[in-house]
């Protein structure tokens, strides 16, 4: 069990994480927002996800570049600069304990300060942040022998003119409906079309697929994440050839290696695709590599940054 005593000397359970509300870090449990914020009821929010791992911050900086330009996007103003932001997740993870975790950073709406109003600047924007034990988006034993992934058919992504899928969002529901669509047929996630049958990505993840010995990405509605570009910049790195572009859902169903890309869980390969089978279902070569790679960079002292933990009990 992981405790901490607060400023007051008291102690206090971290185990199951905790949350960074209004300048203080309590246990995650006793975390709260209003039911009357528009976060809640409208899903006027933003949010982004980076990871700790083996007692660090992987690229924080650039989790951090991406969140204040979704606030921008979104017009929101929690009141806390970049630094602030910055010092909050630290304090927090300080606080906590965890040595590998999933930590959340949020801009919510708010309340409205006029009850009643329909005018989002008249509500109080506000920010919070939580973490909790290292998250796998994909579970480990699928990610182990290659995940198995479906093409959706009973839902297609959000169109980008309706939400802007590079700012992160809970706007959930066509992902909601195609992975428990792909759970009830027995796969372990899924991978979602537009409307011109482009791959797009999956819930909580990008995706890879080696087409022709190129490492191709998706180039339109998904999240631009940080960890598709260091898998961007690993291929660089690795003389892999590269390219972000559209992935028509032929392509995808005769690549030679499908891999997906997430802060949660990092590089997972995928050995099936619907009914086929990739590699004999065994993970891909060029698969292998950039995984390999991947968590070797964890150790870069560019591109992590060491918890300042406090004493722990």
């Amino acid at each position: 069990m992981t405790t901490v005593a607060d400023k007051k000397g008291i102690e206090m359970d971290y185990s199951a994480g905790a949350a960074w509300m209004d300048g203080q870090v309590i246990p995650i449990s006793e975390a709260k927002i209003s039911v009357c914020d528009w976060g809640l009821t409208r899903s006027d929010i933003t949010y982004d996800v980076v990871h700790v791992w083996d007692g660090a911050f992987f690229r924080l900086d650039d989790y951090l570049d991406r969140f204040h330009v979704s606030m921008n996007k979104l017009r929101l103003d929690v009141g806390l600069d970049r630094s602030a932001i910055r010092s909050a997740l630290i304090d927090l993870l300080a606080t906590s304990g965890l040595n590998s975790a999933y930590v959340s950073m949020v801009a919510s709406r708010g309340i409205p300060i006029m009850p009643g109003t329909r005018d989002p600047r008249a509500c109080k924007n506000h920010f919070y942040a939580w973490a909790v034990p290292f998250v796998w988006v994909i579970p480990q034993d699928a990610a182990k022998r290659g995940a198995h992934i479906s093409i959706a058919q009973n839902a297609r992504r959000i169109s980008p003119a309706s939400v802007d899928p590079t700012v992160k969002n809970y706007h959930w529901g066509d992902m909601t409906a195609a992975l428990l669509n792909a759970l009830d047929s027995g796969f372990d996630t899924t991978v979602l079309l537009d409307e011109q049958n482009q791959i797009t990505e999956g819930p909580g993840f990008n995706i890879f697929a080696v087409i022709e010995g190129r490492v191709v990405t998706s180039k339109s509605g998904m999240l631009e994440g940080i960890t598709r570009k260091t898998v961007i910049e690993v291929c660089e790195a690795l003389d892999i050839p590269c390219e972000v572009a559209d992935i028509s859902k032929d392509d995808f169903l005769n690549a030679e290696e499908v891999f997906t890309a997430t802060t949660a869980g990092g590089i997972v390969p995928v050995t099936r695709v619907d009914e086929r089978i990739l590699n004999n279902d065994f993970i891909g070569p060029i698969t292998a590599k950039i995984l390999q790679t991947y968590w070797d960079w964890h150790a870069r002292a560019d591109l992590s940054l060491k918890v300042p933990y406090k004493n722990k009990t």
